[in-house]
């Protein structure tokens, strides 16, 4: 006999198998044994957490002969047992990946009318179904919202964001979440249980991790370690599959860190490289071991669902000071949304470490001799910074900088030297300059615009302002009326006023006078383009559309 895959062997074959979908499942349940049937379905979810699984029992409720319409399908009559093995006549499989063409969806809808073969209801299951074209939806549209009382649509899609409105609308919508670490790794212990594989509860909590919340991708993976290993799973050979890094690197990595000593952490990456590591993950493991010490000082405890041990937590939680901790996850989540553009992973990661301890609050920027790597007292620190900034707190310095922001006026010119982009540059100039006290800027945001203002967009204005005026400021942005004139409103305005300009000036020109006079033409303000009036005003004018009489 050929062996089944995991994740085909141990898919639920009913509601009560299925894990971590419960919301889900509640109302499936009350509708059916209720008989409040919807004629169309629609589950959204990341993969692998249990889309066309639900979507194929709900389908064996629907047609179980045994039980009738039920719940709880019974599992072994004939057409439960049909469905399970994907040769029910009356559940259509589509992959929308594969039939995007309007033929292929009017072939498929060209039965719909006809009454189930065997079945008690003909059920279209549509997997990907944000992948049809737009065409594919309009044919799919009138069946989706009128089907013939023996139809049942069950559609899946990874995407939602991608489905016609009106598609949307006719469908009733389960959300699937992502499951927890904790919740795949007790599915995965029960699995090598039963099927007689032994396996450490930290190569589980790799296995689990890596999932990134698919359980089918963690039976997946479950199945290629039973090989690797050679039947018998222990961590250091699931990590190596992997290529996660050994947690005493990690753990000895934020040691030296607390130490100050950056010549240790240069030795420990250039040890760590000789096992041709993913830094990428390397950088993602010290942030969630920061998280989870940073959990510890707020609230005294750690709900670890990975292979953390709370005493090591405990341990760095009262030795590296909260300011700090907060300092070294932000730093590493940075360093490795950038490592790409290292010119090479390692010195990245080197580069990232390197900056935690530069950065740290009342560490001296002059070149220091590092502490011995085996202090164990940490340095007394400074009060924290503010939030999200992650330059180090400097000596009083002149502060005559700042002089040239003194009225609402001059905002706008030194929103444009601060090399902001994107949305950051954007809720910049939508914000009025109000005042500066000592080292804090404080604008007003226009309410209309309220929906620009977040913590990382406030924190790069403030990054960008402290590199400009060179010292350490802080950005404080309230949302509320104000007087004075946004940067935004300041160019609207302006635009406004040459407009109005450029049309009296055309008013005012003979031969449009004398165009108006001899064919009683009149001109249209709406086709005023003023110029700028500097060089390329030539190249301008012979793109812009040209003004018009009426």
């Amino acid at each position: 006999m050929s062996y089944l895959v995991l994740a085909r062997k141990w898919r639920p074959k009913n509601f009560r198998e299925t894990v971590g979908q419960e919301h889900v499942l509640k109302a499936l349940t009350n509708a059916l044994e209720s008989g409040r049937l919807h004629h169309a379905y629609l589950f959204t979810g990341t993969r692998g957490v249990g889309k066309t699984t639900i979507a194929r029992i709900l389908a064996k409720s629907l047609n179980c002969e045994e039980n009738g319409i039920t719940a709880d399908p019974c599992g072994t009559c004939s057409a439960c047992r049909e469905i399970d093995e994907g040769r029910f006549v009356d559940l259509i499989e589509v992959d929308a990946a594969s039939k995007t063409k309007v033929d292929d969806t009017r072939e498929l809808l060209d039965n719909v009318q006809y009454s189930p073969a065997r079945g008690r209801f003909k059920i279209y299951l549509i997997d990907e179904v944000h992948m049809l074209s737009r065409s594919s939806f309009n044919a799919l549209l009138k069946t989706l919202e009128e089907p013939p009382p023996h139809v049942k649509f069950l559609l899946a899609t990874t995407d939602p964001q991608k489905l016609p409105a009106t598609v949307l609308s006719r469908c009733l919508q389960f959300s699937l979440k992502r499951l927890t670490l904790r919740l795949i790794k007790d599915r995965l212990q029960h699995i090598c249980g039963e099927e007689g594989i032994a396996a450490d509860a930290a190569s589980l909590a790799l296995i689990a991790r890596a999932a990134d919340g698919s359980l089918r991708d963690a039976l997946s993976l479950l199945d290629q370690a039973v090989a690797y290993c050679g039947g018998e799973l222990q961590q250091a050979a699931v990590a190596t599959m992997l290529g996660t890094i050994d947690r005493g690197h990690v753990n000895s990595l934020l040691e030296l860190l607390s130490n100050g000593d950056a010549a240790g952490l240069i030795r420990a990456v250039a040890t760590i490289d000789e096992q041709f590591p993913d830094y990428g993950r390397l950088l993602d493991d010290l942030a969630r071991l920061l998280q989870r010490v940073a959990i510890y000082q707020a609230v005294g405890a750690t709900d670890s669902d990975d292979d953390l041990a709370e005493s090591e937590i405990a341990d760095f939680a009262k030795r590296i000071a909260a300011e700090d901790v907060q300092l070294f996850y932000q730093t590493a989540l940075i360093g490795r949304r950038d490592l790409d553009l290292a010119p090479d992973p390692r010195s990245g990661v080197e580069m990232t470490l390197l900056r935690m301890l530069t950065f740290q609050p009342g560490r001296s920027t002059d070149a220091a001799e590092p502490r011995a790597s085996g202090a164990t007292t940490p340095t007394l620190r400074k009060p924290p910074a503010a939030p999200g900034k992650l330059k180090a707190i400097e000596p009083p310095q002149d502060r005559s900088a700042l002089s040239e922001l003194r009225q609402p006026s001059d905002w706008g010119d030194v929103i444009q030297e601060l090399g902001l982009t994107g949305a950051s540059k954007l809720l910049a100039a939508n914000c009025a300059w109000l005042r500066t006290d000592d080292d804090t800027i404080y604008l007003g945001l226009d309410r209309r615009s309220e929906s620009l203002l977040t913590r990382s967009r406030q924190q790069a204005i403030a990054e960008a302002l402290s590199a400009k005026f060179g010292q350490a400021l802080k950005v404080e942005i309230a949302v509320a009326p104000s007087a004075a004139e946004t940067p935004i409103q300041e160019q609207a305005r302006r635009t406004d006023e040459k407009r109005e300009a450029a049309r009296e000036s055309l008013e005012a020109d003979p031969n449009v006078q004398a165009l108006r006079d001899m064919f009683g033409a009149k001109l249209n303000p709406d086709s005023v383009e003023p110029l700028d009036g500097n060089a390329n005003d030539r190249e301008r004018e012979d793109k812009s559309r040209p003004a018009t009489l009426e």
